[in-house]
């Protein structure tokens, strides 16, 4: 049983990363899906339109999925053509596009996976490319070739040009080898990137490195036992309105917060250094409904955390 707990225990720890391996290999298998299955080259004039689609598109729909699945998208949005003051509370106007932006660099995980992926492989990229009508890219494709790799480039996918065979594969291999280096380049600038924001974030961070692992803890399980507390309270007031329906009678008072109350947890959370609450509910169970948010309030990013509250 110590065992068993070790292991689970471990793997809790490791969340982050083995989501993000999960989701390599989804995108992985997803691409080769697509390269076997769905995808075939037109060899026409179409190829620079067709190859790009399907380069971008996905990334794309991976994109606004991102946001969509992000529930920080709809803590920040939620009320606010209602309520503009939401997004752009007074004394704290930026944070609108401060917390948009941590959205934004969560939600392009995926398409950077996507378009990586596909580059690596070179299928897409191949096909769009041998569609250029660009001298200068004809020019870097096609020098030392006959002049059938300028005119029927388009058809280097299928095989079908007036080159040698030999030719066409090399040309196939020139293409999939640009491709790949993109690929490669996109992944070293992604990382050289993310761990630029990371190390920005923890030299801005107002509070210690065992500190923001205890408000890391703290934020997580706050939200697990929400979601049970939710579910809890949900069940009790359906009970109790349905037994009070079907007994024809009139029901009990029901513990509930107010609307205020429901209003001021729902809002994106700043951390007070004067006063340590490491979440918007924290703060409202601590100081009620009057507190306005101080000249020093600053908002934290939680690195490593799958917390959205």
């Amino acid at each position: 049983m110590d065992a068993f707990q070790g292991i689970l225990k471990f793997f809790l720890n490791q969340k982050t990363v083995i989501g993000y391996s999960f989701m390599a290999l989804l995108t992985v298998g997803s691409e080769r899906l697509f390269s076997l299955v769905a995808f075939k080259c037109p060899c026409s004039t179409e190829n620079v339109v067709y190859g790009l689609v399907f380069l971008f598109a996905p990334a794309w729909v991976l994109l606004i999925l991102g946001f969509f699945l992000n529930s920080r998208s709809w803590r920040l949005f939620t009320g606010c053509c209602v309520n503009p003051r939401k997004i752009f509370p007074k004394g704290h106007s930026c944070r609108f596009f401060y917390v948009l932006g941590q959205i934004t660099l969560s939600s392009l995980v995926a398409p950077m996976m996507w378009l990586s992926v596909a580059l690596l492989n070179g299928t897409f990229y191949e096909c769009a490319v041998s569609g250029t009508k660009s001298s200068s890219l004809l020019g870097l494709i096609c020098k030392g070739k006959p002049q059938e790799c300028w005119d029927e480039l388009h058809k280097v996918s299928c095989g079908k040009t007036g080159m040698t065979p030999a030719d066409n594969e090399e040309v196939k291999l020139s293409l999939q080898a640009q491709s790949q280096i993109l690929g490669w380049c996109l992944i070293c600038s992604a990382s050289f990137f993310s761990l630029l924001t990371t190390c920005y974030a923890r030299c801005r961070s107002k509070v210690s490195y065992l500190q923001l692992n205890f408000w890391k803890t703290y934020a997580q399980k706050e939200k697990e036992q929400l979601e049970n507390t939710f579910l809890e309270y949900a069940n009790k007031l359906s009970e109790r309105n349905l037994k009070c329906f079907f007994e024809n009678k009139r029901p009990d008072v029901f513990p509930m917060p107010t609307f205020a109350a429901w209003e001021a947890a729902s809002e994106l959370h700043s951390f007070q250094q004067s006063q340590q609450h490491y979440s918007t509910l924290h703060r409202v169970v601590e100081d009620g409904l009057e507190l306005s948010p101080e000249d020093d309030e600053t908002t934290m990013v939680l690195v490593g955390t799958a917390h959205s509250a």
